[in-house]
């Protein structure tokens, strides 16, 4: 085991699956000579040079074109978004024509490629640098979508969607970067359709990913002193969902708590409710209740900033409420 910062798990990821498959490569706003913007290349364009660590230029909308041709002939392009926000530029390509072309070709052709970077609410980054991205994908056809949480999950999951044959959207958390973790010296890979259950538990089913796993888990803390068992499942995958982990889950619970940073309106925690409600509603002893981000874009002032988004407090708060119901 080697403890390991969460973007240099990402970097080895890369590596890994670059030296071991010679159409890999990676393109991006100054992934070649300066290493990334968070150092997930650095140091790979001097092992594998200008053609497979390419730098472009700031014009989202074309390289991610040229790299859906890539991935259409053969390659397996990795875009770097230095900031996921700047990839709405380039919403046409990624919709359109990464997500599309596989079905409006008759499956004449595969796009294998992955579309990665940072994004969430960071440390005052302001509005435009503070989105999430992964409502404005999630009704895309055609496109996976996968939010890591540890440097653990990082690496395997990466690795997963290099070799997949669809597009798939990669989201990091710009705050997790340097999250440590011990990782096994040998390669492995994780399956990019399942969720992880993070702590098994009988009282509710808390749902969440990225970031907020980490929030959740330290809300777990003061909910286990005062006599609660909650279950946290990190979701992973964001499409499809893994409706086995979560049907399994609220089974045994009956009670469901979403915790997420996406917008409240049309976020990913709106969909999975939906399904849950689809599927699963007759399991339920409550509503699924939703913790979410306002509403308005992230301001710049950092005791607003908080404000914004769940904090421990208010998932310590819910699960209190929602466990006292219990008949």
């Amino acid at each position: 085991m080697a403890e390991t910062l969460l973007f240099n798990a990402l970097r080895e990821a890369v590596d890994e699956e670059m030296a071991r498959d010679s159409s890999v490569f990676i393109l991006g706003e100054d992934v070649g000579h300066y290493g990334g913007s968070y150092k997930v290349t650095k140091d790979l364009h001097k092992k594998y040079g200008d053609l497979r660590v390419l730098d472009t230029p700031i014009a989202e909308n074309s390289f991610t074109g040229m790299a859906v041709g890539a991935a259409m002939t053969g390659l397996r392009p990795i875009i770097e978004g230095m900031n996921m926000g700047f990839l709405l530029l380039a919403f046409n390509q990624i919709a359109n024509n990464a997500g599309m072309l596989r079905y409006t070709s008759g499956g004449n052709y595969k796009i294998p490629m992955v579309i990665r970077g940072p994004g969430g609410v960071g440390r005052q980054l302001g509005a435009e640098h503070s989105q999430r991205l992964e409502a404005y994908f999630q009704g895309v056809p055609g496109l996976k979508l996968v939010a890591c949480s540890t440097p653990y999950n990082a690496k395997g999951l990466l690795k997963a969607a290099i070799r997949d044959d669809n597009p798939v959207l990669f989201f990091e958390h710009v705050l997790l970067y340097n999250l440590k973790e011990d990782l096994p010296e040998g390669e492995y890979v994780l399956p990019l359709d399942q969720a992880e259950v993070v702590r098994s538990g009988k009282d509710v089913t808390i749902l969440t990913y990225s970031r907020m796993r980490h929030h959740v888990m330290t809300a777990v803390k003061p909910l286990v002193q005062q006599g609660y068992d909650p279950e946290v499942i990190d979701l992973i995958s964001l499409k499809p969902l893994d409706f086995e982990t979560i049907g399994t889950s609220i089974r045994k619970t009956h009670r469901v708590i979403i915790v997420e940073e996406c917008m409240r309106t049309g976020g990913i925690g709106a969909e999975v409710t939906a399904s849950i409600n689809d599927r699963l509603f007759d399991e339920l002893d409550a509503p699924v209740l939703r913790l979410a981000s306002q509403d308005i874009p992230t301001p710049y002032n950092g005791g607003l900033e908080n404000l914004t988004i769940v904090q421990p407090a208010q998932i310590v708060e819910a699960v209190q409420k929602m466990v006292q119901l219990r008949v």
